[in-house]
């Protein structure tokens, strides 16, 4: 298991986490927290692999994503309270997610025979924020990834780094140059609270 693999993993539980709580906060019912926990880990995933026409996408293939996704559910349910104590350590270790998914939508987007900028730019996007914006709509918010934060912004970041590279230096180089961009732009965010702003209207 290589690096990326490891912080795709952490990745998914975090997305996992993050649905549960959005659905708790929302006061869904067990089926919405389980639904909403799986759907954030995968669903940027799902739509990136329908995009490049793999027949089934990865993560309905190996159900060992939504095994895990469910079962972060259920353990968001037992211990909800305790939430609230890990919510930092949760960001950390999205961001973690956040680049690792975005470094795999590049190299899908590669193997896939697709290297335009902007096709590798799309895909890896969709693939590190989609979920995010799939348990924001069902649960009817605009979606956080559009209300200033740096985190879409830090998905553009790695994958622009992740073309330049390639232009270069093997996928595998480039792979991890990706996660390295993306992981310091999103964790500089955090911790200096930094956001894009947004217009003033009055």
């Amino acid at each position: 298991m290589d690096f990326i693999t490891v912080m795709e993993w952490i990745g998914t539980v975090a997305f996992a986490v993050s649905g549960a709580a959005a659905a708790i906060e929302k006061d869904l019912d067990y089926y919405g927290i389980c639904f909403l926990s799986i759907i954030t880990a995968i669903g940027g995933g799902i739509i990136r692999d329908v995009l490049v026409g793999q027949i089934l996408p990865a993560s309905l293939a190996d159900p060992a994503y939504a095994a895990v996704s469910l079962a972060v559910g259920i353990l968001c349910i037992l211990f909800y309270r305790k939430l609230d104590r890990i919510s930092h350590l949760v960001s950390v270790a999205d961001a973690f997610g956040l680049a690792a998914f975005t470094a795999i939508g590049c190299r899908v987007a590669v193997e896939s025979g697709y290297d335009a900028v902007y096709v590798i730019l799309a895909l890896s996007v969709l693939t590190g924020t989609f979920g995010g914006v799939l348990r924001d709509v069902f649960i009817q918010e605009i979606p956080r990834c559009f209300r200033r934060e740096i985190y879409a912004v830090a998905s553009i970041a790695g994958a622009l780094a992740f073309y330049a590279a390639h232009l270069q230096l093997s996928i595998g180089l480039s792979v991890y140059i990706c996660f390295g961009v993306t992981l310091a732009v999103r964790l500089v965010a955090i911790f200096k609270k930094i956001d894009l702003g947004k217009v003033k209207r009055k």
